[in-house]
This record gives C-alpha cells, structure tokens and sequence, in this order.
C-alpha cells in the first residue's frame, strides 16, 4: 500500500508537467511546408542508386561534382591570415575597402556615379541580407508605394524578403513556358501598365530560376518604359561574371539604366562569382541625386541595420576586397570565373548535343539560349517524377535544373533519361 501511494506521489508532479506543457505558448504553432530546394537534397542523399544527381542545389560544382574553392581565395587568405589582424567588429557598414570594391564592380570603376560620389552602399549578408536592407529601407522610406513588381517567375525567396519587410507583391509577365523563352512583349505590356512611382525588381543577368536574359536591344527597351512610367529600379545581381563569365557584359543594364538618368538600388552577392557561398558577402547600393542626399542615405541605412545585427561578417569582405583590390588576385578571379561560367554553357552545349544523339527530336535550343547556373528545361512535374523515380535524378517540380550539377561524367546519363522521359 505504501508503494502505491509513493507512485502516486510521483505521478502527481508528472501530471502538472504534462499539463504545462499541454498549455504551452506555442501550442498554436503549425508545422511549417519543407523548403522545396533543401527537400529534393534531403530525398537525394537517402537515395542508394550509384548513378543519382542532385541538380536542384544552387552551388558550382567542377567537373568532378565536388564543390569549388577557388585559387584566388586560397591565395587571398594565405594574405589576410599573414597580416594577423584584429576581429574587432566592422562599421555598421561595413568594410570600406569592399563597400566601394563592390560598387566600382557593378558601376564600373568609371562611373559618373562613382566620381561624383552620388551613392551610397553598405555591406550586407550576402545577396539575401543586402535585398532584405533595401527591402526595408523601401519600406520606411519611399513614400510614393508600397508595391514591388516582380517578374513571374522570380526566385522564390523574393517574396518573403519582400512581404516580411511590409511590402505589397504584384507581378508581371516575364517567362514563357511554351516557348521556354523571354516573354518579351508580356513583359513590356505589363510594365507600361505598371502605376507610376512603383518599384520594379529586375535580375540584372542570370535570372534566376529561369536562366531567360533579355538581349541588349531588350533591355534598352524596358529601361526607356521604365524611365516612361518613372518607376524605381531595383536590380538584383547575383551572377556578375557568372553569367557569361564577363563582368562588364553581365553589368550591362545596370550600368545603361543609370546611363538613361535611373537612379536604381542595388543587391550584390559574391556567393557565386567567388564561391563565397558560407561567407555571406554582399553589399547593397543607392544611387542618389547628389552627394549630400547620399550621405542622408547611408545615415538613415546604417539605423536600420544597427538593430538587425549591428555590424556585418568581416572574413568574406575581407577576401573579396583582397581579390578586387590586388591586381594579381583580381586578374586571376577573372580568369577562374570566366572558367566556371564556360563550364555551365558547356554542360548546356553538351546536353543538347547527347538529346540528339538519343534520337530526340524535341528542340532544345532553349538550354543553349538560356544563361547561368539555372534552367528551365520545359519539363512537367509528372516527368520530372518519372526522372527521380526511374533514374533518381532530382530537381525542382517544376523542371528547374542546377546545370552546374551535370559534368561530363553524367551528361550522357542525363539526356538519356531525359529522352526517355519525353518521347
């Protein structure tokens, strides 16, 4: 008896534990979707078939299919570890050698802009943290709107980026899917159409998640629309030199926007040009008026950053200022960047080339066409679960790949797959 009684004892306190977690603040909390990109890698991994890919990562790989670290970042850390430097913390914005390394990079050391000194950037966490500071700079201080037109379809975290800093989503014309190509005249359609004082994001190269450019005699176009319905730019560069593997031409549209008398904002990554994907570095830049209205900017900049996370991480900046601003780094950066983008457009050519020789008669030239480490290749979700099932090649549902997952070991695999898929 007495033993049922101390059990009793013992049960009472579990009990009220029981209860107090049942009551839990959180109770109501629901159990968020999975992240589409990190589910297909999840899936891939528990995949035991020798001959898998994973194409929906959106990281290099070489032609080994083994992350990239490049010589120029070796070489610029052997540099910086040398010189033994303090880990004070940075300015809130940043590291200066590598705010105004970034700006000279995507304006052009020559700019007008640059030498009047009319702009202002910060350092931010890579591209996502730099599209998050504009973000909510917007959202504290243009004052003519609150809506930011994205094209249709745009990378899928610029939604959230955007709407979690109080912004308002619209969209516009951008892909066609029946063509796997640029939906020039929908776009431009669209954007005449678009309130005047609005924002408009535009991926300045490489547009992610469809690899779909407009040519320069496009761009032109859209600029002189958008000067038209004066609305405020916001270009999202995140393949400078990726893209075509030449800085200057993937920097095109910026630097003609603000040629055409557009004052535009600006998010930069160095994730992919660098591989400095866990390094977090970026910048985000505000072309002004003049030099006095740059320097309100940047005050105002630095507020709303002091609250996120005070001061932005110093190592990345530190490599990618070396490399820009060391002659022999910078010139072999270009060079190994060069290489990786040559690489991509090959496994395109190469793709194409094995369809054929699988006997597709499909037209392809979509993969060719298109630009970057992303392509939309046309596929449907049920093919796309035809290839994970029967091949165990994994992507997005709705046919994007990663080119920089295919190599030469496995382009053949692929395109037969995908023939057999399609015909």
């Amino acid at each position: 008896m007495a033993l049922l009684h101390s059990r009793r004892l013992l049960a009472a306190p579990r009990l009220a534990a029981a209860a107090s977690r049942a009551s839990s603040w959180w109770a109501h909390v629901e159990m968020g979707p999975p992240d589409p990109i990190l589910g297909v890698t999840e899936a891939f991994k528990r995949d035991t078939n020798s001959k898998k890919m994973n194409l929906g990562v959106g990281a290099y790989r070489d032609d080994n299919g083994k992350p990239y670290v490049l010589n120029c970042v070796r070489k610029a850390e052997a540099m910086i570890a040398s010189k033994k430097m303090d880990k004070e913390y940075l300015p809130i914005g940043g590291l200066a050698d590598f705010t105004r390394a970034s700006a000279e990079l995507a304006l052009g050391e020559n700019s007008e802009v640059i030498k009047s000194g009319r702009y202002v950037t910060v350092q931010g966490i890579s591209g996502t943290g730099s599209l998050r500071i504009g973000a909510n700079f917007l959202d504290r201080f243009f004052k003519p709107s609150r809506h930011v037109y994205l094209p249709k379809p745009s990378w899928g975290n610029h939604t959230p980026i955007f709407r979690d800093a109080g912004m308002q989503l619209q969209s516009y014309r951008y892909y066609d899917p029946k063509t796997c190509s640029l939906d020039f005249s929908g776009a431009i359609d669209d954007i005449s159409k678009i309130p005047e004082k609005s924002i408009i994001l535009l991926h300045a190269c490489a547009h992610n998640p469809t690899g779909v450019d407009p040519r320069q005699e496009q761009w032109k176009e859209l600029a002189a629309v958008v000067k038209k319905r004066n609305l405020l730019v916001y270009f999202d560069m995140a393949y400078q030199g990726f893209a075509s593997g030449d800085i200057n031409r993937d920097a095109w549209a910026v630097r003609h926007f603000i040629e055409q008398g557009i004052n535009i904002v600006l998010a930069q990554s160095f994730a992919k040009n660098m591989g400095l994907y866990g390094e977090r570095a970026g910048a985000f830049t505000v072309v002004c008026s003049d030099a006095e209205e740059a320097k309100r900017v940047e005050s105002q900049l630095k507020i709303l950053i002091r609250p996120m996370y005070s001061n932005p991480p110093m190592n990345g900046a530190r490599i990618a200022s070396t490399i820009l601003n060391t002659p022999d780094l910078r010139k072999e950066w270009l060079v190994e960047v060069k290489s990786m983008a040559d690489r991509i457009i090959s496994m395109r050519n190469q793709l194409v080339s094995n369809l054929k020789k699988e006997g597709s008669s499909r037209n392809w030239q979509h993969i060719t066409d298109q630009i970057g480490m992303f392509c939309f290749t046309g596929l449907k979700p049920d093919q796309v679960d035809r290839l994970t099932k029967e091949f165990s090649i994994y992507m997005t549902k709705d046919g994007r790949i990663s080119v920089a997952g295919v190599s030469s070991g496995n382009v053949g695999y692929l395109a037969h797959a995908i023939h057999q898929v399609t015909k």
